[in-house]
């Protein structure tokens, strides 16, 4: 990419996006796209198309999607399927069609099977059932990858795949109905403190591991990839690291300054045991995460404060 290279951010309102949008803008890059959903809806294949034509869009940051956590997942999966599908489907054909030079798909490592040895490689996508609690997303975002690597061999295009982990940071979900479990919990603690709570009561056991990236160093790692990688072979964005979901509560507590309890609800589904990625292809291309969760969270609830509207 040049510095005047005409770069549409597909979702750059959005948590990721928008960190994207302005790493770019940081590193000097001048001449960058994006539409708000009013005024675009990627589901839509003719609005999609009349603004790949008229736009001259020569690199594409697809990081528009519909996100969510547990619960959203649970009770909307057909809008996460459909949605999805028809935004990657919908953008990735487009950028075809107008000749773009570069797209970059943004999946997820829920791609991966439930029970797949830890670090997850990338080898491992497709050997395995899926988590149940969010296959229909997961099967979205399969779709997207096996679309960007059909369309480089029949077509010759351009088009890589980047898999990151558990992403926060600032312009996060926090709606609690809809949110990945880290912002839920910065809300959750904040809102217990506000009121007096003596408790707060969390889903599943506490004992499940994630790992948690920050969206500045996954937008760098993106941009990065970009300017560095092409190939059929997806590749993942993480910190190489996990931490459990008890562990984190506690963290957030202190970050937040909560006295009360940490109740778990194990009724409620806990999701994957452990989803860890495997570093090692990014970082052999020469790249490495380097915000720290410590400093990661207290910049995040920071943010959540300062955004309370």
């Amino acid at each position: 990419m040049q510095k005047d290279s005409r770069i549409y951010i597909a979702g750059h309102k959005g948590l990721v996006g928008s960190a994207i949008l302005n790493n770019l803008k940081e590193k000097g890059y001048k001449n960058l796209i994006y539409k708000t959903s009013s005024e675009l809806d990627l589901r839509d294949s003719k609005q999609v198309y009349n603004f790949f034509e008229n736009e001259n869009v020569e690199y594409v940051f697809l990081a528009a999607a519909k996100v969510g956590g547990i619960v959203a997942n649970n009770e909307f999966p057909a809008d996460f399927i459909r949605d999805n599908i028809l935004i990657q489907t919908n953008v990735i054909d487009a950028a075809y069609k107008y000749d773009v030079k570069k797209l970059l798909f943004l999946g997820s490592t829920c791609i991966y099977p439930k029970l797949a040895n830890q670090p997850l490689k990338e080898e491992y996508l497709l050997t395995g059932e899926l988590e149940p609690t969010n296959e229909p997303y997961a099967i979205a975002k399969i779709a997207g990858i096996k679309m960007c690597e059909s369309y480089n061999r029949q077509y010759k295009t351009n088009f890589i795949s980047a898999m990151p982990t558990n992403l926060y940071g600032p312009n996060d979900n926090f709606d609690l109905e809809t949110s990945h479990v880290l912002p839920a919990l910065i809300r959750k603690f904040h809102e217990a403190k506000a009121n007096g709570n003596s408790k707060v009561e969390l889903w599943g056991t506490g004992t499940p591991k994630r790992e948690f990236l920050h969206t500045k160093d996954l937008s760098d790692a993106c941009v990065f990839l970009m300017e560095n990688y092409s190939g059929n072979d997806i590749v993942n964005v993480g910190v190489g690291q996990d931490i459990s979901i008890a562990e984190l509560a506690e963290k957030i507590k202190r970050i937040v300054g909560f006295e009360g309890e940490v109740v778990y609800d194990t009724s409620k589904p806990d999701g994957t045991p452990r989803k860890l990625v495997d570093v090692t292809k990014i970082n052999k291309l020469g790249w490495r995460a380097k915000i720290s969760l410590a400093v990661g969270l207290k910049e995040t609830y920071g943010w959540f404060k300062d955004n309370l509207k």
